[in-house]
């Protein structure tokens, strides 16, 4: 009987907090509207995520594509396709 293939690891995704995207933000020297608007988000949203509002799984995933090295974008991209 064959076996299931392996499902894959989630990647560990680049930012999980507010705090977090808000140090990454600094860096890029970027303003709020900028920096969430890439991931439709507006200004006064991610305000209340980098004042500490929990960050939604589905926000995590668009920041991590949007914002994370290219091979961590692309493996996390393969993450989802393949995973059911």
């Amino acid at each position: 009987m064959p076996s299931k293939p392996k499902a894959a690891k989630a990647p560990k995704l680049f930012l999980q907090t507010g705090e977090q995207a808000a140090t990454l933000r600094r860096k890029l020297g970027v303003n709020q509207s900028i920096f969430w608007s890439r991931i439709r988000v507006t200004q006064s949203g991610g305000s209340r995520y980098e004042s500490g509002r929990k960050l939604p799984h589905p926000v995590q995933l668009l920041l991590h594509l949007a914002y994370a090295p290219e091979a961590s974008a692309q493996a996390l991209l393969v993450y989802l396709r393949e995973s059911q």
